[in-house]
């Protein structure tokens, strides 16, 4: 491991101190993790997000859907829950 230094504003680093606290790590070890991510291509933007929604668009498609009469959620939801378990 190498030692480097980077410049960070207050604002950034009052943002990584709270998180570091709240995760009970250090600030350097949330550094090393969010390098980590950005150069393994992950990314945590909406855009992200938005091609996710798009990409599993459908793959519901063959679920049953109950009728909204009484009594149909119900056993719909014991339906899926036994399939699940």
């Amino acid at each position: 491991m190498r030692r480097t230094n980077i410049y960070l504003d207050d604002r950034q680093t009052a943002a990584l101190d709270r998180l570091a606290e709240e995760e009970g790590t250090s600030r350097a070890e949330l550094i090393r993790r969010m390098l980590e991510k950005g150069l393994a291509g992950e990314d945590d933007s909406l855009v992200a997000d938005l091609s996710a929604f798009d990409e599993s668009f459908g793959s519901l498609r063959e679920l049953d859907t109950p009728d909204r009469r009484d009594g149909d959620r119900e056993e719909h939801l014991a339906r899926i829950w036994r399939q699940t378990a």
